[in-house]
């Protein structure tokens, strides 16, 4: 039974679905919007949309923790760029939209996550 254990598991073990939800958030914040699976999407919404907030704080320790969990220069981005531009926000700062089309070999349900 799957007691207290949150988030989805990809197939992957800790580590590297760790490091591959780093990769999507990275991508995210570098282009602003990326096409992915549904449940990717689901997925990186929560992590990215902590990252904008430690962001929004606008201090020393929430850049060091931005700079801990991001590559240097997507945490740079999130807290000169991104955060600012959500000050008076107090959250969803990300949007899903479903696709029409599918993934052609498995039939996964695609959806663009961008920020709003």
């Amino acid at each position: 039974m799957r007691h207290l254990k949150k988030g989805r598991k990809f197939g992957l073990k800790k580590g590297k679905k760790r490091s591959f939800l780093k990769i999507l958030a990275n991508n995210l914040i570098q282009h602003e919007h990326i096409i992915t699976t549904e449940a990717r999407a689901k997925e990186l919404r929560s992590s990215v949309e902590r990252f904008i907030t430690y962001g929004k704080k606008q201090n020393v320790a929430s850049l060091r923790l931005l700079m801990k969990r991001l590559p240097k220069k997507a945490a740079y981005k999130v807290y000169h760029e991104l955060a600012p531009r959500y000050k008076d926000r107090k959250g969803g700062y990300t949007t899903i939209v479903k696709l029409a089309k599918m993934r052609k070999h498995d039939g996964s349900k695609m959806t663009m996550i961008k920020f709003v």
